[in-house]
């Protein structure tokens, strides 16, 4: 998912299309004389395009939702002008008192037609590149279930006054069996049970996701080249970035992706904020993963763990934590570059 860039259109009639789960309420206006139809659609391709092909080109305005996705691609293909409105950044869609399916259309409708920026609107990615994109978000479910479960065997372990080892997750149910107290193996024994199925479920997303990204989307090569940045991370920086034409330069992706510190200024005040945590939960979390690595006390020396832990010895109780998320936004410029020109990665460019 993208920001457009909202521009001119020739259309007279402007539809606002609030999507249901199962049905979508439209409200159509044109210029001069305003609301000039109203109704009731199930939320089905079959049902939008009787009600939308064949028409002249008309600006359809809809939420961010579950099914904007298909019926953005569905409408565009079908000659209409869509946007795509990002409800988050505008309050007078989800904040409105009377709020019911025939107002939301009726507002999308009206601000679409009075100036389409102030929708904020984004792009959805192209329907392969969501597929693909869901195979690395199952993984992902499959990976924080995995935690979840283990945080909980050893929740249960310690309320009874016990300890399991530290080991590595994916080792966990094999490591720790031997040290779960005889009162507690009823109960955990399933679970480290599901815990050692989602670990083979997991090495099998791994190779599969890995094979993907070398067959369908050689650019991650290049991305990998950087110390802690595997199939993975790279693969869903291409498919959630999917066209780095979209950004002005490096440093804009990591503002893209939320790890940029809010603002609040006021007179001489400016405090220092979180990061805002916008945009892809999952690429954001990656990135932090591959800069903690940098980090650690196995990252390879390069210029971005000099800098990195350089910026860590400034002091303070969150420095470390503060370093990490820069070095996860720097991390993003890097690839950035490293995608759109080409280049070779050199780890100490600027040492040299």
């Amino acid at each position: 998912m993208s920001h457009k860039t909202a521009g001119s259109s020739a259309c007279t009639i402007t539809v606002g299309l609030d999507l249901g789960d199962r049905f979508c309420r439209y409200c159509e206006m044109d210029f001069q004389t305003g609301v000039i139809a109203e109704g009731r659609l199930r939320t089905t391709p079959e049902a939008l395009r009787r009600q939308f092909a064949g028409r002249e080109p008309l600006r359809i305005v809809m939420e961010v939702g579950t099914h904007s996705p298909w019926a953005s691609r569905l409408l565009e293909e079908l000659g209409h002008e869509v946007l795509v409105a990002n409800a988050r950044r505008v309050r007078l869609i989800y904040a409105n008192d009377s709020k019911t399916d025939k107002v939301d259309a009726e507002t999308l409708a009206r601000v679409g037609r009075l100036d389409p920026k102030l929708l904020f609107p984004i792009r959805h990615r192209g329907e392969a590149a969501q597929a693909d994109l869901a195979r690395l978000r199952a993984r992902d479910g499959l990976v924080r279930a995995r935690t979840q479960l283990v945080n909980h065997v050893r929740g249960a372990v310690k309320a009874l006054g016990g300890r399991l080892p530290a080991t590595s997750t994916p080792a966990f149910a094999r490591k720790v069996q031997p040290h779960i107290p005889q009162a507690l193996r009823p109960a955990l024994q399933p679970l480290l049970e599901m815990v050692e199925t989602l670990s083979q479920q997991i090495r099998a997303a791994d190779r599969e996701l890995d094979a993907l990204a070398h067959q369908c989307y050689p650019e991650t090569e290049r991305l990998r080249q950087v110390g802690g940045v595997g199939a993975i991370t790279s693969l869903c920086y291409l498919l959630t970035l999917e066209d780095p034409a979209r950004f002005k330069n490096g440093r804009s992706v990591g503002a893209y992706l939320g790890m940029t510190p809010r603002q609040h200024d006021s007179g001489a005040l400016s405090p220092q904020l979180r990061i805002t945590k916008r945009g892809d939960a999952m690429l954001r979390r990656l990135l932090v993963g591959s800069a903690q690595y940098i980090l650690g006390p196995f990252g390879p020396d390069c210029d971005l763990r000099r800098w990195g832990l350089r910026l860590a010895e400034r002091g303070g109780k969150n420095a470390k934590k503060r370093a990490v998320v820069a070095v996860a936004r720097k991390l993003a410029a890097l690839l950035y570059t490293l995608w759109v020109t080409g280049a070779d990665y050199e780890p100490l460019r600027h040492a040299a």
